[in-house]
C-alpha cells in the first residue's frame, strides 16, 4: 500500500473527524445484525475485491458496549492500494456508524494472529 490519499479520502477523514466531535450514544452492534447487513450489501465483496472476510474482537465475543469499535479481518484477491483499502474503512464505518479497525490477514502479528483466527467469525471465506 501506498500513494497520495484522493480526495475523496481526505474528504471522508474530515467526516470522521467531525462524526466523532459530535458523536451522540451508539447501540451495541450484536455479531448477527453485522452479518446480515453485510450479506445484504449484494457487491460488497465485488466491490472491494475482498477474499476472505471476518469480524473479530469484542462484538466477536459478545462483549461489545456502546462505545465498541468494530474489528475486521479482510483478505483481498489481489493486492489492495491504500486507495482500496480506506475506501473499505470509511464505507463499513459509514455503513455501522462505528469506528473500524481494519486488519489485513498478513499485517497481523504472528504472537496475536491464533487469538484473532480462533474468535473469527467470516462473512466470507476463501
Amino acid at each position: 500500500m501506498g500513494g497520495c490519499i484522493s480526495p475523496k479520502n481526505f474528504k471522508n477523514i474530515l467526516w470522521l473527524i467531525m462524526n466523532n466531535l459530535t458523536k451522540k450514544k451508539q447501540q451495541i452492534l450484536t455479531t448477527e445484525i453485522i452479518v446480515k447487513t453485510l450479506k445484504n450489501q449484494s457487491d460488497f465483496f465485488d466491490k472491494y475485491d475482498i477474499k476472505t472476510f471476518a469480524l473479530f474482537g469484542s462484538t466477536a465475543r459478545n462483549e461489545a458496549t456502546e462505545n465498541s469499535d468494530l474489528d475486521f479481518l479482510v483478505e483481498f484477491n489481489h493486492s489492495a492500494t491504500l486507495d482500496g483499502y480506506m475506501n473499505l474503512k470509511f464505507y463499513l464505518e459509514e455503513l455501522f456508524n462505528k469506528s473500524v479497525d481494519l486488519v489485513t490477514l498478513k499485517s497481523i502479528k504472528p504472537i496475536i494472529k491464533n487469538f484473532i483466527l480462533a474468535e473469527a467469525i467470516y462473512v466470507k471465506k476463501s
